[in-house]
């Protein structure tokens, strides 16, 4: 195999089991089963398990923002985007291996001294934030900077809610509710 292939494939195979086991749950060995590789060609792609963790959480997070984009993108302007991130979770939610979050679910295994990895996670929270801000300050006319943080914090929120919740009730309402509720962020606005 290519080097470049090797790679994604080690990153495939431990995406599969971090997000579907868990990040402790998931030993080196149990990785290097399921690439098909030897225990030197992973080490000679990846330091550490962490080194693999923080792959998997860039892979997972480039695609999620990746398929928002086009997704709010294909969307007719005003309340279609602004409220596209919640029928996006829907549709993700629909898939067969929906397991919540990818960072929350890590997130929750740390210990205090995986700093490095609570540092990417905390990166990709507030890009998906940043984002979202831009999400409304293209769908929201005359809008100041501290109301656009307000609404797009309170959509990041929602989604945030309503992704952990869908996961943990096994079924979708809490993303129906999140999707009703988040209009009333931006009623009193000029949407475009």
């Amino acid at each position: 195999m290519v080097k470049s292939t090797i790679h994604n494939n080690i990153i495939t195979s431990a995406s599969n089991l971090f997000y579907t086991n868990g990040y402790n749950s998931t030993g080196i060995n149990e990785i290097i089963s399921k690439s098909g590789i030897a225990k030197a060609t992973l080490y000679s792609h990846f330091k550490s398990k962490e080194d693999i963790c923080i792959a998997y959480l860039k892979q997972r997070h480039d695609s999620f923002l990746e398929s928002l984009k086009s997704y709010v993108s294909k969307r007719k302007k005003g309340k279609n985007q602004l409220l596209a991130i919640f029928d996006l979770l829907r549709d993700m939610y629909r898939e067969e291996d929906f397991h919540g979050c990818w960072g929350l679910k890590i997130l929750g295994e740390l210990s205090p001294k995986q700093k490095k990895i609570l540092g990417i996670v905390q990166k990709q929270k507030k890009e998906l934030l940043l984002y979202l801000g831009e999400v409304v300050g293209d769908n929201i006319n005359n809008i100041s900077k501290a109301e656009t943080e307000k609404i797009s914090g309170g959509i990041y929120l929602l989604y945030d809610s309503a992704i952990t919740e869908s996961h943990l009730f096994k079924n979708d309402w809490p993303i129906y509710t999140a999707r009703s509720i988040a209009p009333l962020l931006f009623a009193n606005s000029e949407v475009v």
